[in-house]
């Protein structure tokens, strides 16, 4: 593969469809060999993102790179992507073998590599003793990879991924997941970009999430920095879900309620509002530092864990508990508490109620 075309580089491009901007002044660079997911809502400007780099969407202004090659005038064909949609796309009349070889044949490919490249592909994806069959006499996992195994027959540069297993059941999706982490290993100069709504599958794939939100990119950071140390109460809601409360910055600390909490304060102004940002597995149950009192609303029961919803100074607080023997009952007034170093200070935004 040339590097000097591996990497993709979005120069603020804007999409707008009769006068209605879907995708605003987006500036992102995705890395040689890097997964980037594109998370954010429907309608954040995530796919109108994806759909720009393989060509289907033509951008009012900005400019679209592949590497060093300026695409944004180039036909789809002439782009030299693999690309994966949700719902496969396979032709119902061509055996595997036929459909992973369609784009080789586009292409003009010699027939010798053609039968190479394609049991290369059916291989690397786990369909080789599929060759033979239709797209009718397979799972929809195994639909999944014969797509997975097209776009990467023609040995890409780039791999664009929109959406591909939320047409998956939950077992067959984690299944998915981890193919695609080793898919990844396997193809270390592929650069990947990856639409998705699913956070888990960011969370895991990914090496850098860019968060979309009404046509713009909130934030992009590692899965690790938006967690951690999330640049807003979207991001931080959008990427593994947060308590999210409205707090008065005091001279130690903080005030939510009668609630005196303790958090680092550094850089923001005393008297200003901001959002306390707390992950519920980071909330205990009973009495510790930053204590919280209010009244069980809800408990839901998830296996390996409890989540209780506590209603705190008239917002709802989440609390992620490994499996209570005995959980409290509904109405039931607890205590809650977390770690100063486990709460982070975000812009005034919307709260956890």
């Amino acid at each position: 593969m040339s590097t000097t075309s591996s990497g993709i580089r979005f120069d603020s491009v804007t999409v707008a469809y009769d006068g209605n901007v879907v995708l605003d002044a987006l500036d992102l660079t995705v890395g040689p060999g890097e997964v980037m997911a594109l998370l954010g809502p429907s309608g954040s400007g995530k796919t109108t993102a994806l759909r720009a780099v393989a060509g289907f969407v033509r951008p009012a202004s900005g400019r679209v790179f592949l590497g060093d090659r300026d695409v944004t005038d180039l036909p789809p064909h002439r782009r030299g992507i693999g690309m994966v949609v949700q719902q496969y796309a396979l032709f119902p009349h061509m055996r595997v073998e036929d459909n992973v070889a369609f784009g080789l044949k586009a292409r003009k490919v010699a027939k010798a590599e053609i039968r190479t490249r394609v049991l290369e592909a059916l291989e690397m994806t786990g369909m080789g003793a599929y060759a033979r069959r239709h797209p009718r006499e397979l799972s929809g996992g195994q639909q999944q990879r014969v797509a997975i195994a097209r776009a990467l027959a023609i040995r890409p540069d780039v791999l664009l991924l929109d959406e591909p297993l939320s047409a998956l059941d939950a077992q067959l999706r984690s299944g998915m997941l981890a193919e695609l982490a080793r898919l990844h290993r396997e193809l270390p100069d592929v650069s990947i970009l990856y639409v998705t709504h699913d956070q888990v599958e960011a969370l895991t794939l990914a090496d850098r999430i860019a968060v979309m939100d009404r046509a713009k990119l909130r934030a992009c950071g590692t899965p690790r920095e938006l967690y951690r140390a999330p640049a807003d109460a979207f991001t931080a809601s959008f990427v593994g879900g947060a308590n999210l409360l409205p707090v008065t910055v005091g001279d130690r600390g903080v005030s939510f309620g009668d609630a005196e909490i303790e958090v680092d304060t550094e850089g923001v102004a005393r008297g200003a509002s901001a959002t306390l940002c707390v992950r519920p597995h980071l909330v205990g149950l009973g009495d510790g530092p930053n204590r919280l009192t209010g009244t069980v609303g809800e408990i839901q029961w998830r296996g390996a864990t409890h989540r209780l919803y506590v209603d705190v100074a008239g917002h709802r607080v989440m609390a992620d508990l490994r499996e209570l023997k005995a959980p409290p009952a509904h109405g039931e007034s607890v205590s809650l508490h977390f770690a100063p170093e486990d709460a982070v200070l975000l812009p005034a935004g919307v709260g956890g109620g």
